[in-house]
């Protein structure tokens, strides 16, 4: 007994001394967690490629009415060709037709690339976890503080413990109580953990970071789908336009012919006739699987007819070495290695910690009277926890091993890394200018047909097919282009 009240001295005396521990720990462990919280890395954001102020020498050029179903008003250039109507030949039902929805391709990809996409949606979530889980790993630096209550009642007496031999006598104590409750607040600090805990925040981070730099990459993709079927629906209205024209033009040339004296439908007639109504039909269904796609990928009803509006011309001014310079320091895959690295390197760190003995410091209060005659009912306590593995077997040495290879391999990667990106750049870079001279011969070659229009009625038909089909390979260029600049601002690790 007198043993016990010594040792319950000693642990008041030395409880001061343990407080001014404690403080000094948590004064540590903050900050630790601040410089965590300071130092985490921002990755700039990656500015659009300037465009040049200088108007281009070749524009979209002006076009004539096309007539039949399709209406076209003139406009300046391609880029305010504005009324042009994707819609394919009504039919005199009597069924109202659905309204048309006029729409740019901006508006259209910003539709597609919203967060009501479930594949942008989902990106924006892993960036949410990954970014509650390094928050979670910091909140380590901090004390656990726990608290438990215990009532308990036992069914029989806890025995007699004190016998008196001499007198043949036996005197029930009751040290343990038959009925007891229990009330403990205590508070956990880790100390030499929080060195791990360092390491585990880096590797958190790195997660983070992996997860932004992909978080652009299905916003990128829908927008260019939805620029690809775009540019698909505004080729197929040409080649309907065209398609019609041709029809009308073999029409006209056997209705000259009967007026001459030809009676009957000769074969030669019949085919030509049964081809040009086949390419009407087939260019119609293109138009009007293309629309349907299209509505489905902006999530407008079923049913919904589109107009069109022709985009500007694309201008773009990426010179190859700023092209490899962004996709070495912002390409998704070289972020990812680069932080794979960086867990590399933390996963080691932690396997050589494990040499390390684990120190923690306890406090807490407890109000009892479980063990009344030994303990008062209620008391404060305050110490240090220390636990060491002494042999494992070789088990920490073969950790440490394993992952000093695993950095090592991670390490290397990097620089492989970078060289695969930076070919992919240049080889993207060489088609983008293949696209661009490509283009712009396209847009000449359609500016060149205004000195034949001036020249020919209006409304014939020859004319009107070939402005179509030749609008539809300007349109093929012009996509073929804005594909490949897509490609190369996705390696640079635009958005």
């Amino acid at each position: 007994m007198l043993q016990l009240c010594k040792f319950a001295q000693a642990l008041q005396a030395g409880g001061r001394h343990i407080l001014v521990v404690l403080a000094a720990s948590l004064m540590f462990s903050g900050i630790l967690a601040a410089q965590d919280i300071i130092s985490a890395p921002s990755r700039p954001e990656l500015a659009r490629p300037a465009t040049s102020e200088v108007p281009l020498k070749v524009t979209f050029p002006p076009f004539s009415n096309l007539k039949g179903n399709n209406t076209v008003s003139p406009a300046s250039n391609l880029g305010a060709m504005s009324n042009f109507s994707g819609s394919t030949p009504s039919l005199n039902t009597g069924v109202a037709l659905p309204e048309v929805r006029r729409i740019t391709l901006d508006e259209a990809q910003q539709l597609a690339s919203g967060s009501s996409n479930p594949l942008v949606r989902l990106a924006a979530l892993q960036v949410r976890a990954a970014k509650e889980h390094r928050l979670g790993v910091q909140s380590l630096y901090f004390p656990n503080i726990s608290g438990q209550f215990e009532n308990l009642h036992f069914n029989k007496n806890t025995g007699p413990v004190l016998t008196l031999d001499r007198l043949g006598l036996t005197v029930p104590v009751e040290i343990i109580s038959k009925n007891q409750t229990a009330v403990n607040f205590s508070a956990i600090q880790p100390v030499t953990p929080i060195f791990a805990v360092h390491q585990l925040v880096r590797i958190a981070r790195a997660d983070e970071t992996i997860a932004k730099a992909k978080a652009g990459v299905p916003a990128a993709e829908a927008a260019s789908k939805v620029e690809k079927n775009y540019f698909d629906l505004l080729i197929a209205e040409r080649e309907l336009v065209s398609a019609e024209a041709e029809s009308k033009k073999i029409q006209a040339k056997w209705l000259t012919a009967s007026n001459s004296g030809a009676p009957s439908v000769s074969r030669q007639q019949e085919t030509d006739m049964i081809g040009a109504e086949k390419d009407v039909m087939l260019a119609t269904s293109k138009v009007t699987e293309l629309t349907a796609s299209l509505n489905d990928m902006l999530g407008l009803p079923e049913g919904t007819r589109l107009d069109l509006v022709p985009p500007e011309p694309l201008v773009e001014d990426t010179s190859m070495d700023e092209a490899v310079g962004k996709a070495v320091a912002a390409n998704a895959m070289v972020v990812e290695a680069e932080q794979t690295a960086v867990k590399a390197r933390a996963g080691s760190t932690l396997s050589k910690m494990q040499y390390f003995p684990s120190v923690a410091i306890v406090g807490g209060y407890t109000n009892q009277n479980a063990l009344r005659i030994i303990l008062p009912r209620d008391f404060s306590y305050i110490g240090a926890i220390a636990t060491y593995t002494i042999f494992d077997f070789g088990k920490r040495e073969r950790g440490v091993k394993e992952s000093n290879a695993q950095a090592e391999m991670a390490e290397l990667a990097v620089p492989l890394t970078k060289a695969k990106v930076s070919a992919d750049v240049k080889s993207s870079y060489f088609e983008l200018e293949r696209s661009r001279k490509l283009s712009q011969l396209a847009r000449r070659m359609v500016s060149a047909t205004q000195v034949m229009e001036a020249s020919v009625q209006p409304d014939n038909s020859d004319v009107e097919s070939a402005q179509a089909k030749m609008e539809a390979d300007m349109f093929r260029a012009e996509l073929e282009y804005r594909q490949a600049y897509s490609k190369l601002k996705s390696l640079m690790g635009g958005k």
